[in-house]
């Protein structure tokens, strides 16, 4: 360990060195970061800073956004479902299963986020290089950025909760589906979001419900009352998932229920 750390503080010294080369090779130079805060002096920086600010807050839920607008909370919701189901608690590692449902999000959001990239951020990027005509303005960039996952959203949204959202703020019907505001197709595809994974979960209970009843009922009968049928359930469960190739399963389930 000791002979890894010291590995470590030359490559960081050689890097520094050949990233700051100087003329006097024994002094080596200490980056230095200013960062100033002063008084506004017009409209334009004050616009300028709060641009800034919104960015900030953008970044900061950018994870709340991910999890509440894509296929993500449904999978996150089933996954869990199953590590309860087969009584395990450390196995497979949280960090295992949300990493798995954050590339599976991936997956399955992939064209949405294809279609947002080739229609609002790549156009936006290369404006030097486009037409003048064709170049994208904010408000445009803004639409052709969000009408991939507002089109996501929708398909996956059942109707009622649109139409119960919309009677909350009374607003009037609307006459297409472009005409359901942003600020009210998100709770509700949220709400969705949360009816539908939790109806697969417990479609993924049963079975394993069945199999503790069993199990249970046996103990009782032989008069084992004392032993804890979890404890004897828990691996005739998971030979069930393995024989039933259940990841796989899952996984499909999960894919075609977005389709």
């Amino acid at each position: 360990m000791k002979k890894l750390f010291i590995l470590i503080i030359f490559m960081v010294f050689v890097t520094v060195i050949h990233l700051f080369p100087q003329d006097n090779p024994t002094r080596i130079p200490i980056p230095k970061i200013d960062f100033t805060v002063g008084e506004a002096q017009g409209p334009r920086e004050i616009a300028l800073s709060l641009q800034i600010l919104f960015l900030l807050s953008i970044l900061t839920l950018a994870p709340s956004i991910l999890v509440l607008t894509t296929s993500f909370l449904r999978i996150a919701i089933v996954f869990d479902f199953i590590k309860k189901a087969l009584s395990l608690q450390q196995v497979p590692p949280n960090q295992v299963v949300f990493g798995l449902a954050l590339f599976l999000t991936l997956f399955i959001m992939w064209p949405t986020i294809e279609k947002m990239n080739n229609d609002a951020i790549q156009p936006f990027l290369n404006q030097d290089s486009i037409p003048a005509e064709k170049r994208l303005t904010i408000d445009e960039f803004y639409g052709n950025l969000i009408d991939p996952l507002r089109l996501f959203m929708i398909r996956q949204t059942d109707p009622k909760y649109i139409g119960f959202f919309m009677n909350m703020r009374d607003l009037p019907p609307p006459a297409d589906y472009e005409d359901v505001p942003t600020y009210v197709l998100l709770p509700a595809f949220v709400i969705n979001e949360l009816t539908v994974g939790f109806k697969m979960g417990v479609l993924l209970f049963l079975p394993f419900i069945v199999v503790d009843m069993v199990i249970a009922s046996t103990l009782m009968a032989m008069g084992m009352i004392m032993l804890p049928p979890v404890m004897i359930s828990l691996p005739f469960k998971i030979i069930l998932f393995i024989l039933m190739d259940g990841w796989r399963l899952v996984v499909q389930g999960l894919y075609q229920s977005f389709m």
